[in-house]
């Protein structure tokens, strides 16, 4: 590895330049000071010009191999090619003695995770999982809410993660076949479970219902997620590519106080549409039409409520806490452990609409 150094910028390989490398990765690592996107492996010829036509004077690789082959050249490996891929390329890197941020999910199942997680502590590398949703603007807001104690005891946690999409897209999220991973479980579900998980701690029980509903589709379209924390909160979460009308991204319902949130994070949006974070400049924030609402005995629809301003999304702060855990002036942003109790979570989902019955965690491989 080179040096690392605080004035030395950490050289990254990105595997992966579909969605996730090109509109996520990609463009977060080239903005985070002290990182530099070095490599792109993807053996599509097309990708490959994209990413040296957004990335000028980055490397092109066709196959992970060569990025372990030049292992000395790297400080960083981030793993954003299909699901099925996470755990074999980031095993590598991390046998290649690299340090690796996963994609989520960063496995199919938990076990999966907590061995990639021994193999890390085992090398003394950092493995983190982008979960970059806890960096959404409304999430953030949320969180900051519930730590002041602004909704009371909070009973209820309702998130929906919702789209409407009535024709498949094609490609390997919507397969139906186990080893790629697909479906709206394992890929929005990723995220409300674990802003669920951060948000109230540790889960005990889990109910799900989930549905194929669209014409030709082989993977869960369609689904709701009970679970009940620790804590005695009840997550009520919902994703879908099925809804005709979207309902609230957040709805969360306390002793003295409710919390209503409609809408995005603005931050993928302006990424798709080539948008950059940039130091001193304005980045995920939303009009003030679009806050959320707080009180109580009334809805946002009949005038309830006063507007909570949304702090800004910041995706960006992923990286740069990355960085600084590879310095060592700061903690790993996520864990695989905390992606696992994730992972236990949509296992014990996927059992329960399986099988018609609610879960206790612990059972879910039972």
């Amino acid at each position: 590895m080179t040096g690392t150094g605080p004035r030395t910028p950490l050289r990254v390989g990105l595997v992966g330049y579909g969605l996730a490398g090109s509109v996520f990765h990609a463009p977060l690592i080239a903005a985070t000071e002290g990182l530099v996107l070095d490599t792109v492996t993807t053996g599509n010829p097309e990708r490959q010009e994209q990413a040296r036509a957004a990335h000028p004077g980055v490397r092109v690789a066709d196959s992970p191999d060569e990025l372990w082959a030049r292992a000395d050249d790297l400080d960083l490996i981030v793993v954003a090619s299909p699901n099925k891929t996470h755990v074999p390329v980031a095993t590598a890197a991390l046998k290649a003695g690299l340090p690796v941020v996963v994609d989520k999910p960063v496995a199919g199942t938990a076990a999966e995770a907590r061995g990639l997680a021994a193999l890390a502590e085992e090398r003394g590398l950092l493995l983190s999982v982008f979960q970059n949703r806890r960096w959404d603007n409304d999430f953030r807001t949320l969180r900051k809410l519930v730590a002041d104690g602004a909704l009371g005891e909070v009973h209820r946690f309702e998130s929906r993660f919702e789209r409407w999409r009535p024709r498949l897209k094609g490609g390997w999220r919507e397969s139906g076949a186990p080893e790629e991973i697909g479906g709206l479980l394992y890929d929005l579900g990723s995220h409300v479970v674990d802003q669920a998980l951060v948000l109230f701690g540790p889960a005990v029980r889990v109910y799900a219902e989930s549905d194929v509903r669209r014409p030709g589709a082989e993977a869960d379209d369609d689904t709701f997620l009970a679970v009940t924390h620790a804590n005695g909160v009840r997550s009520h979460l919902y994703v879908s590519a099925t809804t005709a009308q979207l309902g609230p991204r957040f709805r969360v319902l306390g002793s003295t106080a409710g919390f209503v949130k409609y809408g995005l994070d603005p931050q993928e949006a302006a990424l798709r549409e080539g948008l950059r974070p940039a130091a001193g400049a304005p980045w995920g924030v939303e009009p003030e039409s679009m806050w959320g609402t707080l009180g109580a005995g009334e809805s946002p629809l009949t005038g309830g409520g006063t507007p909570v301003e949304t702090l800004p999304g910041d995706y960006p702060a992923y990286y740069a806490a990355v960085a600084a855990a590879l310095r060592g002036t700061g903690e790993n942003p996520v864990t695989a452990h905390e992606a696992a109790a994730a992972l236990d979570v949509l296992e014990a989902a996927k059992r329960s609409a399986r099988e018609g019955v609610t879960v206790e965690l612990g059972e879910a491989g039972a």
